[in-house]
């Protein structure tokens, strides 16, 4: 389901900490940016990482040069990593931080909880003085009781060598606020400060066959003169929407059902039926319409590149199909239907795919089938509806799988993001170039 590049083209270098299964790994190299390093604390999720394109760290002495090197990773707390060998070496640095302590599934303990790891990717920001940053987390960080909190996130990212010491985060907050008043003095200052970006977001509306409420935190150094309208000017732009997807639905000549044309008659026309009118004139019609759940599992040949159907035969019980396109499409048993357990639905975007405390929560890994019955989604599913390449490799055992894939960044919209921030920076050293050419002629 993502959309790949047709060239590798580097447009600069990254570093990404919470790299989990790899999906903004992946993201940010499809957008071009060459990985100088990665760190991910989950023995797991490292085995996954190097059964893919990672390998293990050879020191600060080595820096890959090769866009399609290994990607080194450094496996262990990213308290324990040391970033400043990389000081002026890093266009961007990524990573969404666990996102449990400010989740709707976890224990809202927010900058209380001790998985908070927002301090670390400050302090990576610091020693590392990247041209820009792309973080990544749950909507619930937008919520009411965390507003002051996430505040002091958007503050110490602008001002992120104001350091907090043995201070509480409400004062080094004011300690930032101060800071942040007082205009800086020459560039020297000014690349130690950043301009910050934040942009809820719904994964659906960029082409991410799941409805996925995350918030996008972008920011740029200074000194490079990222503003408000440069960022309006390149930002992701929704490309989707629900109100496309329904009128197509409801077109029984559509493109949707041309594609799906083995969906039987009585299907279509109970979808149909529970799909609501859209008005001709809704302004949310010029988008494309969503993507969904069979699109991502049944084959879209209108994606690129094109996904071809996965089979659903035998699925029920642990059988791994031979003549699947991908690997890991195994069947689980004793999925449930019940209240509050309720299944994805095969013609809408899929719900949320979340980690859960054993990798299979609630009705987010059942679907209902054509012939109204219901099993759980396989991890190639599961994979698809996150717009993992199929050539994307997870390690046993299948919690741990769902688990990565339920913590991951959707790939798709990551790479939205990071070729919008490598538009940016292009864009500020083109402007750089012109300035320093018109300098050289006056």
């Amino acid at each position: 389901m993502i959309e790949q590049r047709e060239d590798h083209r580097e447009v600069g270098t990254s570093v990404e900490l919470f790299a989990g299964g790899g999906g903004l790994a992946m993201a940010l190299h499809e957008a071009g940016f060459r990985h100088l390093l990665l760190n991910e604390f989950a023995k797991r999720a490292c085995e996954t990482l190097r059964a893919n394109q990672a390998t293990k760290w050879l020191g600060t002495g080595h820096v890959p040069q090769g866009f399609d090197d290994p990607w080194p990773l450094i496996e262990g707390p990213v308290q324990d990593v040391d970033f400043t060998y990389l000081n002026g070496k890093v266009d961007v640095l990524a990573g969404g931080p666990p996102c449990q302590p400010f989740s709707l599934g976890g224990d809202h303990k927010g900058h209380e909880d001790e998985r908070n790891m927002f301090p670390q990717f400050f302090r990576a920001v610091r020693e590392t003085r990247p041209r820009a940053f792309i973080c990544e987390n749950v909507r619930g960080l937008l919520r009411p009781s965390f507003a002051p909190y996430f505040q002091y996130i958007v503050n110490e990212l602008s001002m992120p060598f104001v350091e907090r010491g043995d201070t509480s985060w409400e004062d080094h907050n004011e300690q930032i606020i101060a800071a942040k008043a007082v205009e800086p003095d020459g560039t020297d200052e000014a690349a130690q400060r950043y301009v910050v970006f934040v942009t809820p977001v719904n994964a659906a509306d960029f082409g991410v066959p799941q409805v996925r409420n995350r918030v996008i935190i972008v920011g740029f150094r200074l000194d490079l003169g990222v503003d408000t309208e440069v960022w309006e000017k390149f930002r992701p732009r929704k490309t989707h929407s629900e109100a496309s997807l329904n009128n197509e639905l409801r077109d029984p000549r559509s493109a949707y059902w041309r594609r799906h044309k083995k969906v039987p008659a009585a299907v279509r026309k109970q979808v149909i039926a529970r799909t609501p009118v859209v008005s001709p004139d809704d302004d949310e019609l010029r988008f494309k319409p969503w993507r969904t759940l069979r699109d991502a599992v049944m084959g879209n040949p209108d994606a690129f590149p094109a996904l071809p159907p996965l089979p659903q035969t035998g699925l029920i019980d642990y059988e791994e199909h031979p003549e699947s396109p991908a690997t890991n499409h195994i069947g689980w048993p004793g999925a449930r239907v019940y209240t509050g357990h309720t299944p994805n639905l095969l013609d809408r975007p899929a719900k949320t795919v979340k980690a859960g405390v054993h990798g299979v929560p609630g009705g987010e890994s059942v679907m209902m089938l054509d012939d109204g019955t219901h099993r759980y989604m396989t991890v190639r599913e599961t994979a698809r509806v996150m717009t993992f390449p199929d050539d994307w490799k997870p390690v046993d055992p299948r919690g741990e799988q769902m688990r990565q894939l339920g913590n991951a960044v959707p790939v798709l919209l990551g790479q939205r993001f990071a070729e919008a921030v490598s538009d940016v920076l292009r864009s500020v050293a083109e402007s750089a170039g012109s300035e320093d050419e018109s300098s050289r002629a006056a």
